[in-house]
């Protein structure tokens, strides 16, 4: 703490408490003082960084001032405020009250600096620029099969289904506030705005001929496609997983199938688990006729999205988001092996650390589980139906990542992508950027794949697949 006052030669001062302190800080540096907003907590942070907000579209670190001064973090209270300050970046610092402003104040000067270089030794946290061009994700992964294709498998009906992942727009939660289109049959149910745009929506039960079944909040789910020029949402019952399927999977369809009532057709049938699970491939251009397909033209109106196919897709990347706790993470689709539901049993790996919960048996190969809910100090969430393992080949090494669910596919454009502000004290982060569309109140981080797992650890668990053997081989 700095045993200086802010002279009048300095400029006025923010005199503010925090920790039971009464401290002041150069007004010159204070850009904004906001009331507290939306915080969205960072992994692996120290206590010092509650973590990231947004602010006028720019991703910022928020330092809270009593525990930078070793002081217990007080109730919230009406009375805190965010300074916004630009030291070298841009930063938001948690103070318990603001008291004055002073021209020349008779008051302790808060070290920010020395305090933040004591609690972030290797770097302060702030904010980075936006850039003009942000740098892709990892691409594929070289060492797998360039043939096989992503798939987004979902259920409808009690049957199981999937559509390209690159033939797809994305996967939303069903929205809270459906319109209601008059005067149409069963297959059109409405009209909703999803991410940005007004989205017609469809049944899919009908388009397949499958009787009409309830909507449920909790587990339907929207998955975007393109009608010509129109994004249209097709309504299924739950999504399940992310398949990576080769060629040499799939058989063609039964021509008596093709009879079925309903006008989507089925592309094909992929066989999975020797045989013992069949799922019916969907093709977006052929779920709906053309007498359909003219009517949603004609009742929604070319470009009543609010967004052509072109403007839609220029620069966006599409992301998974996970939920570990209460909080929603992204990781890159291209970095997706696929995602898959937990065994019912993992192969337990005597003297294992403890963040790996065991193997599991994908599809012949032995792959350890990290739980990522133990490593980014989430707090307990039920799992539901076991959670979801995600699976990410990195720098040639497969793994599993447990996490409590898989809610939706994500289309981000770039200019809602920003850097991740230099947030780790080691100078390291497992996040790389931020994605900057506020959902319920929060952003969702982009986790970096390349930083799920360091060297020590890859060589750890590479040792732990190589001599072990999950049950069921």
């Amino acid at each position: 703490m700095s045993e200086t006052s802010i002279s009048e030669a300095d400029g006025a001062a923010l005199i503010f408490e925090a920790g039971g302190r009464r401290l002041a800080l150069p007004l010159v540096d204070v850009v904004e003082i906001i009331r507290p907003i939306a915080i969205t907590r960072v992994p692996h942070s120290r206590p010092e960084l509650l973590g990231v907000a947004n602010f006028r579209g720019v991703a910022i670190p928020v330092v809270s001032a009593p525990a930078l001064l070793g002081a217990a973090e007080p109730k919230a209270s009406n009375a805190e405020r965010i300074v916004i300050l630009k030291r070298n970046g841009v930063l938001g610092l948690m103070v318990d009250e603001v008291l004055a402003l002073a021209k020349t104040p008779d008051t302790e000067v808060m070290d920010l600096d020395g305090l933040l270089t004591k609690s972030f030794p290797a770097q302060a946290p702030r904010s980075r620029k936006l850039e003009t061009k942000l740098r892709s994700s990892a691409g594929a992964n070289d060492e797998g099969d360039r043939n096989e294709r992503a798939f987004l498998a979902f259920a409808l009906a009690d049957q199981e289904f999937a559509l390209a992942i690159d033939q797809s727009d994305g996967v939303a939660l069903l929205p809270a506030s459906i319109a209601r289109v008059p005067r149409t049959d069963q297959a059109m149910i409405g009209a909703a705005e999803i991410q940005g745009g007004l989205v017609p929506l469809v049944s899919l039960r009908h388009l397949l001929g499958f009787p009409p079944g309830d909507l449920d909040a909790k587990t339907s789910r929207v998955v975007l496609v393109w009608l010509a020029e129109t994004r249209v949402g097709v309504i299924v019952d739950r999504v399940n997983e992310i398949l990576r399927i080769s060629p040499d999977a799939l058989d063609p369809v039964p021509k008596v199938l093709t009879r079925a009532k309903g006008e989507a057709q089925i592309e094909a049938i992929v066989r999975l688990d020797d045989g013992r699970r069949l799922v019916s491939l969907l093709e977006p251009t052929k779920l709906f006729d053309a007498e359909t397909a003219s009517r949603i033209a004609a009742e929604t109106g070319h470009g009543n999205s609010n967004m052509t196919k072109d403007e839609e897709t220029v620069d966006g990347e599409q992301f998974i988001v996970f939920q570990l706790g209460d909080q929603s993470y992204g990781l890159a689709i291209v970095s997706v092996d696929e995602v898959v539901r937990c065994p019912d049993k993992l192969t337990r790996v005597p003297r294992a650390p403890a963040f790996v919960s065991g193997l599991m048996n994908l599809r012949g190969q032995a792959v350890p589980v990290i739980d990522q809910g133990q490593r980014f100090a989430a707090s307990q969430a039920s799992q539901g139906d076991r959670g979801r393992i995600v699976v990410v080949t990195i720098e040639g090494f497969k793994a599993g990542f447990l996490v409590d669910r898989v809610s939706e596919i994500l289309t981000v454009s770039a200019d809602d992508l920003s850097p991740a502000p230099e947030l780790a004290s080691d100078g390291t982060s497992v996040i790389d950027r931020v994605a900057m569309i506020e959902r319920e109140g929060h952003m969702i981080l982009l986790v970096d794949p390349k930083a799920l797992l360091n060297q020590a650890e890859r060589d750890i668990l590479h040792n732990m697949s190589t001599t072990s053997e999950p049950a069921g081989l």
